[in-house]
């Protein structure tokens, strides 16, 4: 069974190319099969990982950035592939 897990900020003010850069810098404790990253106008970052695992499965996710990096916490998603 294939998992998305998915991880959307936007970015403080002025400061969307180091949200980026700091996603970018991020090690999950695990490889996902895939990880993709995303932009978005408005400085909106997303992360989309894809796993071999049950829907409810315990995933590595990306942690909440710091330092007034972000305008809003992250959301996050988690999705279970139906296949094409």
């Amino acid at each position: 069974m294939a998992v998305a897990l998915m991880w959307e900020a936007r970015a403080a003010e002025g400061r969307g190319t180091e949200l980026l850069e700091w996603v970018r810098g991020q090690e999950l404790s695990a490889p996902p099969l895939r990880r993709e990253t995303l932009t978005a106008p408005g400085n909106r970052v997303l992360v989309i990982t894809w796993w071999d695992a049950p829907y409810d499965a315990e995933l590595p996710e990306l942690p909440e950035p710091d330092g007034g990096l972000v305008s809003r916490p992250p959301h996050r998603w988690r999705f279970e592939s139906l296949g094409s």
